[in-house]
């Protein structure tokens, strides 16, 4: 900061100020300010910035470290918090780091809000935190809880997954079950609703999982037991899930979808990649980015009280995984 301040002319004090966007400086000397400290290379000490204000200006946001969906969403979530003058601290929950653990450390950094991805954290908990300071779930509902929520509509988004599967000729679908995962509960009631629908309940199979590729892996070796009794399309809990599937039914010498058709849900950008070409059911990650940000900011700015649900769109993606039902020589065999 010293450096600063000889370059530009002017005292330590007024760079101090300059940069803690505090009044006291004309803005032509702002501009100098941030020029020189730009050519330098010098950046402020946004902890010093911090520590100097009564306000953090920090949001917190919670994910799971192997999410790529969560990953594309914080990826958004940056220059909507950017635009909004507010600087984001990310906290990863991973097998050996609970979400408690991960949500502890965003509130010891001083966050003024927390954006929480794809909880599973119990409700008591979510309303502690949520009389504490502004919070928002992302992709999961908490009724009757004072947190906003953003999700898609995760029953609409099913509907259309088993109506593709159903225009292609298929009858034995099987879904692989979320567990615990956000929108799980949703996803697996609405695919039996969908199945009852199109007259194919007695084709109804929930076969369980969680939303990790693990989980995938482990229902893939189950259904290949099975041999030519297996269904011959799966829509499974999310994009892992179906990757998990995918990775061991193609080491097995199945094609896809000659031999089974598989849908995901989330659209993460795995999913786009060309090896992989996965069918599944689209979350625009901007928006969710765009309306977790404005649920945190209007609540620290006093815009309004009271907890708010937005439910977004859901989009059917088709690509290379699904296709019309039909055996090939090595599963008839």
């Amino acid at each position: 900061m010293t450096d600063v301040a000889e370059r530009a002319g002017v005292s330590r004090a007024l760079v101090s100020l300059v940069f803690r966007d505090a009044p006291g400086a004309s803005r032509t000397t702002r501009e100098r300010v941030f020029q020189v400290a730009d050519e330098i290379g010098y950046r402020p000490d946004s902890a010093a910035r911090m520590l100097a204000s009564s306000r953090s200006k920090v949001l917190g946001v919670m994910l799971t470290v192997r999410n790529p969906f969560h990953a594309d969403m914080v990826e958004s979530i940056y220059p909507v918090a950017e635009q909004r003058g507010y600087e984001i601290l990310l906290s990863a929950a991973s097998p050996t780091r609970d979400e408690r653990k991960a949500v502890d450390a965003l509130l010891g950094h001083r966050c003024e809000g927390l954006l929480l991805l794809g909880p599973t954290l119990p409700t008591s908990y979510i309303a502690e935190l949520g009389a504490k300071l502004p919070v928002v779930s992302l992709g999961r509902r908490f009724p009757g809880v004072d947190v906003d929520a953003v999700h898609t509509a995760e029953a609409k988004g099913v509907r259309q997954a088993i109506a593709h599967l159903v225009e292609l000729g298929h009858r034995s679908i099987a879904h692989i079950d979320g567990g615990r995962g956000p929108g799980s509960a949703e996803r697996r009631k609405a695919y039996r609703e969908a199945m009852r629908k199109h007259g194919l309940a007695d084709y109804i199979r929930v076969l369980p999982g969680d939303q990790t590729e693990e989980s995938g892996s482990a229902t893939a070796k189950v259904l290949l037991a099975e041999g030519s009794a297996m269904p011959t399309a799966v829509l499974a809990g999310n994009d892992r899930c179906a990757l998990g599937l995918l990775d061991v039914v193609w080491r097995a010498g199945l094609q896809v979808p000659g031999d089974l058709s598989v849908v995901g849900y989330d659209d993460s950008h795995l999913a786009h990649l060309s090896h992989i070409d996965l069918s599944t059911v689209r979350q625009d990650p901007n928006r969710h980015a765009e309306l977790a940000v404005q649920c945190v900011v209007d609540r620290l700015d006093g815009v309004r009280d009271g907890a708010e649900e937005f439910v977004l769109e859901p989009k059917l993606v088709t690509r290379g995984t699904t296709g019309p039902p039909g055996r090939s020589g090595k599963m008839s065999a």
